[in-house]
């Protein structure tokens, strides 16, 4: 479910029910006055239809008013927490590990009745993973609810990473620039798949990352990220969000009116179509002559395919924004940063692009009064620091990434990631606290 990512907390971004049942109301009175019926007469078959269309008005009316209003109880009641991590001296991991991290915060928050769904609000809560430099100083960040996931994310990253440390802030690092942005400008640009979700990204084991290589011989698609955060100046700051929700089939259940399967079926229906075969039957067209009929390329576009439907899927928003003090924006950096996405494109398969940013080609017709720029840029800021997602495009919608393809934009790097300013922990060992609420945060 997508709510939290689009800052609307129910199941739909606009009261289309309403929309529709005033048209049908609207209608039916436009065509009895066009019958030549009289308005007195209009209006007692109204009433006298009432029993028929009221109901489904009345319903269409409040339905998606009180699944915000339960939605946004539930969001604020649970809270937000932002972590730093600090990296362990060494890390002997692959991103695998982090993988596991993130799967085990998909079933959090997820209604187990109707009553939880409709009166409780209860639904899965988006986490935000970040990546932030300010001045060059390189540090990760998760802002996540405080309730249950807080707990359950440490639990399990100390399990996975050991040495690593963790720290609540008492105030977000986003607070030290004001939501107005005076004294600063600010711009926004939004990634996303280019293409269908099903087509996954270059995944870590790709990178053979899954076999860990001895330290010097890893290749880590974080690193070009890292070392391009690391070189900012000291009135730069860039923040990189990735916002999270857990991809659940959309039903009534889980309070949807309109169904929506898993992303399950279009993936399977991709394969299907790169083989040439019928889904239901899986007849496809025979070999010639004893040939493959699909090329390597082929081939491994459908068992990237097939391996990434066995991960858990979420709705993912990704974005960053570039900040400095008014009259040093320095153009070059976005450039630089659009392309660190680029370390895991898959040519003929999919690729990390723009979807939206805070500026416009044609500034003389789609913004002459140069306000709309402005506006947008502090609504972006603020969104920033909510962690919420409107999409501004049909192409700025979330897309399907799997726990697998988030791990291997965002994990825990070794050694080879020798950014100087990357914060890692001075120690070369510490253990988690003994403490931490083990037990209640089962999925």
């Amino acid at each position: 479910m997508a709510i939290p990512l689009v800052g609307k907390l129910s199941g739909e971004g606009i009261d289309t029910g309403a929309i529709i049942a005033f048209t049908g109301v609207a209608i039916l009175i436009f065509a009895f006055i066009k019958l030549g019926v009289t308005q007195s007469t209009t209006v007692t078959l109204l009433f006298a239809t009432s029993p028929l269309w009221l109901p489904y008005l009345t319903f269409w009316l409040f339905y998606e008013k009180w699944m915000d209003m339960v939605g946004i109880g539930f969001y604020y009641e649970n809270g937000r927490t932002t972590l730093e991590i600090k990296l362990p001296p060494e890390v002997f991991k692959s991103p695998e590990a982090m993988e596991t991290v993130i799967a085990q915060i998909y079933s959090v928050n997820s209604p187990d009745n109707l009553w939880q769904t409709y009166i409780d609000g209860k639904r899965p809560l988006p986490v935000s993973f970040e990546l932030v430099s300010r001045g060059g100083e390189v540090k990760f960040y998760v802002n996540l609810p405080t309730k249950k996931v807080k707990e359950l994310f440490k639990v399990n990253l100390y399990s996975q990473y050991p040495g690593v440390e963790i720290s609540e802030l008492a105030i977000d690092y986003t607070a030290e620039i004001p939501s107005d942005l005076k004294g600063y400008t600010a711009m926004t640009v939004r990634m996303g798949k280019k293409k269908d979700s099903v087509y996954p990204i270059k995944t870590y084991t790709e990178f053979g990352l899954d076999k860990l290589p001895k330290e010097e011989e890893k290749l880590d698609p974080m690193t070009p990220m890292l070392e391009a955060l690391g070189s900012l100046k000291s009135h730069e700051q860039l923040w990189i969000q990735i916002i999270v929700t857990p991809h659940r089939e959309r039903n009534f259940k889980n309070g949807q009116l309109q169904y929506q399967s898993t992303w399950e079926k279009p993936a399977r229906a991709a394969i299907d179509k790169i083989m040439q075969r019928d889904g239901k039957t899986k007849i496809g067209l025979p070999e010639l002559e004893g040939a493959p009929r699909l090329t390597p390329g082929e081939r491994t576009n459908i068992e990237a395919i097939e391996k990434n439907l066995e991960k858990y899927a979420f709705e993912t928003a990704i974005r960053f924004i570039y900040i400095v003090p008014d009259g040093k924006f320095n153009g070059d950096r976005i450039a630089l940063f659009i392309r660190t996405f680029s370390q895991w494109d898959v040519q003929g398969r999919n690729q990390i692009g723009v979807r939206w940013r805070t500026d416009f080609n044609y500034m003389m017709f789609s913004d002459p009064f140069r306000t709309k720029v402005p506006a947008l840029k502090r609504q972006e800021v603020k969104y920033y620091k909510m962690r919420l997602y409107a999409p501004r495009t049909g192409a700025d919608t979330p897309k399907i990434f799997t726990s697998a393809e988030l791990a291997t934009m965002y994990h825990l790097p070794g050694k080879v990631a020798l950014t100087p300013s990357l914060q890692r922990v001075t120690s070369t060992r510490s253990e988690a606290p003994s403490n931490l609420p083990v037990g209640e945060y089962t999925l």
